[in-house]
C-alpha cells in the first residue's frame, strides 16, 4: 500500500502512520533499527529503496528516504509512506525535500525516528566527505558510504581515510568479503610460511581492489604491489609469495575464481560480484566500528610504489643487474662495448 501525502509536516506523516497501524493492525514493536536513506531524487531512488526492502527481509526497520529535489524550487516536503508487500518486511518513508528545505534533512527526519532504536544513515550515490559532521550523519551510530558511486572512486578512499571516525564503512569494503575468508583460508593450510610480498590486479579506478590491497599490506608486514588493468572489473587477481611457491586466487570473469597454491589441487570457487542488497544485509548486521575497515583505509599508504600503475625501477634492471645506460663517448672504439650494449637492449625487451 502506498499513501501520497503532498506538501505535508512530519507531524501529519507521524499521525498518519499511526492511523494505518490502528486500522491495519501494523505495529513498529519488531522493528530493530531505522535506517535512513540519503540520495538525490533521481532515477536510482528506487533501486536503493528495493535493495532496503531486500535487507528488512533479514532486518526488519522504519526506512526513511531523504530524496533531494530541486533546490530552485519553492520550500515543500512532498511525502509518501509505503506499507505491507510495497516496504518488504519494513514501513517506507519517502521525504522529497524542495527548495531550501534540500539541506534540512535532520530537521525533516528526527520526528520520525523509532525511539530507542538504532540509526544507520546510508548514502547509496555520492556521499559527504565526512559523513560523521554531515547532519544526517551525526545522528547514526553507523554511517554506510560507497566509494564505487563516486566520480573519483580512489580519491574518495583517501579523504575517507583522513574523515574517518569509529562507526563509517564502505559497501566498497563490503564486497571484499569473500576474497578476504578464502585468502585467509588458503593461508590456513600448511605450508606455514611468511608471506615475502604481494600483488593485486584489478580495474584502475576498484576502490575494492585498493581496499584489498591496503587490508594485506597492514596484516602481513609484507610489500604489496596494485596493478592496474583494463581486463575486467573491479579485482581480477591476488598473489601471494611464499618461500615454496606462490598462492594465487583469480577471477578473470568476475563470477568463477580459481584457487592455486603449491601442494594442493586448483580448486574453483564461486566469487560472483555481490550486489548492493547483500552488502546492506551483511552491514546492517552489526552496529559496532569496524577495526578491520580502518586497518585497510590506514594501509593504503603502505602500497608499494607500483601501486600507481608504474613499473619500479627494478623492474626495469636488465637480469644481468646492470643499468642500460649510454655507453660513454669512447666506448665505441673499443671492441667489447658492442656486445655490452647488445646485452642491455636484450635484457629491456625482457622486461617490458
Amino acid at each position: 500500500m502506498i499513501i501520497d501525502l503532498p506538501s505535508t509536516t512530519a507531524s501529519a506523516l507521524n499521525k498518519k502512520l499511526v492511523d494505518i497501524r490502528e486500522q491495519g493492525g501494523q505495529v513498529a514493536l519488531g522493528r530493530v533499527l531505522t535506517l535512513v536513506i540519503v540520495a538525490d531524487d533521481d532515477a536510482k531512488l528506487e533501486d536503493a529503496i528495493e535493495a532496503a526492502n531486500d535487507a528488512s527481509r533479514e532486518h526488519p526497520s522504519r526506512v526513511i528516504v531523504v530524496a533531494k529535489g530541486a533546490r530552485t524550487a519553492a520550500p515543500r516536503i512532498d511525502g509518501q509512506i509505503r506499507v505491507g508487500g510495497d516496504a518488504g518486511a519494513s514501513e517506507v518513508i519517502v521525504l522529497r525535500l524542495y527548495g531550501p528545505l534540500a539541506a534540512q534533512g535532520q530537521s525533516a527526519v528526527v520526528p520520525l525516528l523509532l525511539p530507542d532504536a538504532p540509526i544507520v544513515t546510508w548514502w547509496p550515490e555520492a556521499g559527504p566527505k565526512a559523513p560523521a559532521q554531515d547532519p544526517l550523519g551525526e545522528i547514526a551510530q553507523r554511517r554506510i558510504t560507497d566509494s564505487a558511486a563516486e566520480k573519483s572512486p580512489i580519491r574518495s578512499l583517501t579523504t575517507r581515510a583522513k574523515s574517518y571516525v569509529e562507526g563509517d564503512t564502505d559497501l566498497a569494503w563490503t564486497r571484499l568479503t569473500h576474497w578476504r575468508a578464502q585468502l585467509v583460508s588458503a593461508l590456513d593450510l600448511p605450508p606455514y610460511e611468511k608471506i615475502t610480498g604481494a600483488t593485486v590486479t584489478g580495474e584502475a579506478d576498484s576502490p575494492s581492489t585498493e581496499l584489498l590491497a591496503g587490508w594485506l599490506a597492514e596484516y602481513l608486514k609484507a610489500p604489496v604491489k596494485r596493478i592496474k588493468s583494463s581486463s575486467a572489473q573491479g579485482i581480477i587477481s591476488v598473489k601471494l609469495e611464499r618461500r615454496s611457491g606462490a598462492v594465487e586466487l583469480t577471477r578473470p570473469d568476475g563470477r568463477t575464481g580459481t584457487l592455486t597454491q603449491p601442494g594442493q589441487p586448483t580448486r574453483r570457487i564461486a566469487l560472483q560480484r555481490r550486489s548492493n542488497p547483500e552488502c546492506l544485509v551483511e552491514e546492517l548486521r552489526r552496529l559496532d566500528p569496524d577495526e578491520i575497515y580502518e586497518a585497510a583505509l590506514h594501509g593504503l599508504h603502505k602500497i608499494a610504489p607500483s601501486a600507481a600503475g608504474k613499473t619500479t625501477a627494478a623492474a626495469a634492471k636488465p637480469k644481468s643487474g646492470r643499468t642500460a645506460k649510454a655507453p660513454a663517448k669512447a666506448a665505441p672504439a673499443k671492441p667489447a662495448a658492442k656486445p655490452a650494449k647488445g646485452r642491455a637492449k636484450n635484457a629491456e625487451k625482457s622486461t617490458s
